[in-house]
């Protein structure tokens, strides 16, 4: 499913769009797609540093990857 958003612009913008061909519904579209990819990417980022925080001294990294590596040669 999918919406409409419209959106105005000066004249001489749509005219010079029109003159150099471009398709102005695909290249919103795919700005806003990068922008939402961008800000979710934003937002991750900054949940993994709340998590590192919280996990600081909790785990550490030497078992983990002990623990990794054991789990792979029990499966071969």
């Amino acid at each position: 499913m999918s919406t409409v958003i419209s959106v105005r612009v000066p004249k001489w913008v749509k005219e010079k769009l029109d003159r150099y061909g471009i398709d102005v519904a695909e290249l919103v579209r795919k700005k806003l797609l990068e922008e939402v990819e961008r800000i979710e990417l934003e937002e991750i980022e900054k949940q993994l540093d709340v998590l590192r925080e919280r996990l600081k001294n909790k785990i550490d990294p030497y078992e983990l990857v002990r623990i990794v590596d054991e789990e792979r040669w029990e499966r071969r």
